[in-house]
């Protein structure tokens, strides 16, 4: 069962540039207009802007140093080695703390072996720092944890540990609360009196900076650290930061690590995908695989993976991993359907969010779930079980709706919540579930704007097909890795045709091979994922519009232009 509702969307062009810039830069960079007019949108309007971002360079990476408590942080773990203190690495179980985790340890135990890691148990133990996970660092005689993606809101954990006379450093960069826990020290560029000047690392990234510095120190050359930068590509793209500034730089090159030098570990994962690694390619494929471990209990296996070396281990690892993806997807799927029917059943429909629960929903999917079901009514979307007589939720948000501040708005009702503007994760009491339904409703209807009710889609430019060139392409290629704030350009078409030979395609036929042709008599092929049920429309022979993205379909042996249509509109 599917939600078959088409949602509204608001096709909106990007702003247009200043036309002496677009003018400029493409003299300047010998390019066409076209090129220059998605450049200057991206904020790259000069020659030298330019050079950065078509050739991102690892010496404009920021001096880790910037970062506030960085300078506390290496003295301390210096401290612990000197000591032959033992430290532990603690991460979350999702991909950015796996690979954080998987990347800090790695990194140390190089030269020095006193050194363990610990992944806290979804269900037991639930998201970030854990008194289980203090207690078993205890009864380990560890003096020092450092918590990776996770710790900035712990206050109360953390003055634990300090009674137990745990050292804590925290690397995160999630939002703090008011005040920072008693950590040794705090490393997280969103706390208020932190100078870093980039603000949108990733926990892994954060990972990174620390190694950096711990680099520096050692007086060790840069080159040592270039193995790590897979490990923050997969975290980069997983995590859904900004792809700009340093990010841009930290993904373009630890993609160019794998496709170049693979750990032992990814290429299992990656021998399947015959072209070259793209950043869907992690975000789609890799990511998922190491996400399902921590999905089903087991994220260590995922950790473990990532620093393996041993190939009978990898290979065994990759399968028992390869299971627990299967795993996922089955009660994916049966869960989204059964959150739907839950919707569709309900008398009030005209809500502005979604609220569905059911107490035996497996608590590490309920993330995805809420991520398809804003995908499917575009609403913001709260999805809920049970956990040790607890409930949990994932929330996820539309876009330029701030979930976590009208989470703010219902703290007097939740036991903790905690994540970003789009997504976040809930615990509450039973007896405070139907109260907090209501003003979690309430809170959206006061908080959204007319335009976050629907979903708006931003293109670069109308363009005819005969526009679309090798050159094009190539150009627009160089501009990845894609991700937020440089997203992959879309275009739009207007006055399009069916050629007669569009059809229905796919396993399950539910896509859309497209065969269209343009008001200027140019022909252009393309694929339309998941809009089969469009195929009646498009066979009318009447005009329609279509909104698309420009891709290489490499098909025995074939490279081929196309499109991969987005959306259809019809006239």
């Amino acid at each position: 069962m599917k939600a078959k509702n088409r949602i509204l969307m608001n096709w909106i062009p990007l702003n247009t540039p200043n036309k002496k810039e677009i003018d400029s830069l493409a003299k300047q960079l010998s390019v066409d207009l076209l090129i220059s007019k998605i450049l200057v949108q991206r904020g790259v309007n000069t020659f030298d802007k330019a050079k950065k971002f078509f050739r991102p360079d690892l010496d404009d990476l920021y001096d880790p140093f910037l970062m506030k408590d960085m300078d506390i942080a290496v003295d301390r773990i210096k401290k612990a080695i000197s000591k032959k203190e033992k430290i532990l690495i603690y991460g979350d179980y999702d991909v950015d703390g796996v690979t954080s985790v998987a990347l800090v340890y790695s990194y140390l135990i190089k030269n020095y072996s006193n050194i363990i890691k610990y992944i806290p148990d979804r269900y037991n133990e639930g998201y970030g720092i854990s008194k289980k996970g203090i207690d078993y660092a205890k009864g380990e005689k560890v003096n020092l944890i450092i918590s990776l993606d996770c710790g900035i809101t712990a206050i109360d954990k953390i003055n634990y540990a300090n009674e137990l006379e745990i050292d804590f450093i925290i690397c995160d960069h999630h939002i703090p609360l008011e005040n920072l826990p008693n950590a040794v020290a705090v490393l997280d560029p969103k706390r208020k009196d932190c100078k870093y000047p980039f603000k949108e690392l990733c926990g892994c990234g954060i990972g990174f900076k620390l190694i950096q510095a711990i680099n520096i120190v050692n007086k060790k050359p840069f080159d040592d650290l270039k193995f790590y930068l897979d490990l923050v590509s997969i975290a980069i793209a997983a995590d859904i930061v900004p792809i700009i500034d340093e990010n841009r730089i930290l993904a373009f090159y630890g993609i160019e690590q794998i496709n170049k030098n693979p750990r032992a570990g990814l290429t299992e994962m990656i021998n399947s995908i015959k072209s070259k690694i793209k950043i869907n390619d992690l975000v789609f494929r890799i990511a998922p695989r190491i996400n399902s471990s921590g999905r089903m209990d087991k994220a260590m296996r995922s950790v473990e993976l990532l620093i393996k070396k041993n190939h009978k281990d990898i290979f065994d690892l990759s399968k028992e991993i390869e299971l627990f993806n299967t795993e996922r997807r089955i009660k994916q799927e049966i869960i989204i359907n059964e959150a739907i029917e839950e919707i569709n059943n309900k008398t009030e429909k005209k809500t502005f969010s979604i609220t569905v629960y059911k107490q035996d929903w497996h608590k590490g999917i309920i993330g995805i779930v809420a991520s398809k079901l804003v995908e499917y009514y575009y609403k913001p979307t709260i999805v809920l079980t049970e956990s040790k007589d607890l409930i949990v939720g994932s929330v996820r948000s539309v876009k330029g709706l701030d979930i976590y501040n009208v989470l703010k708005k219902c703290k007097n009702v939740l036991i903790q919540f905690g994540g970003h503007k789009y997504a976040a994760g809930v615990t509450l009491n039973k007896n405070n579930l139907n109260e907090f339904k209501k003003m979690f409703e309430k809170n959206v209807k006061s908080s959204i704007s007319e335009d976050q009710k629907i979903r708006s889609i931003y293109y670069e430019s109308e363009i005819k097909f005969a526009d679309i060139t090798d050159k094009l392409f190539r150009i627009l290629d160089q501009l990845a890795p894609f991700g937020p704030k440089n997203s992959k350009p879309l275009f739009v078409t207007h006055k399009c045709l069916d050629t007669g030979a569009s059809r229905i395609v796919g396993k399950e036929k539910d896509h859309l091979r497209i065969e269209v042709i343009d008001n200027y008599g140019e022909k252009m092929s393309g694929i339309a994922f998941s809009k089969a049920n469009y195929i009646s429309e498009i066979k009318k022979k009447q005009n329609f519009s279509i909104l698309y993205s420009i891709h290489k379909n490499e098909f025995n042996g074939k490279n081929n232009i196309e499109l991969n249509v987005k959306e259809f509109r019809f006239d």
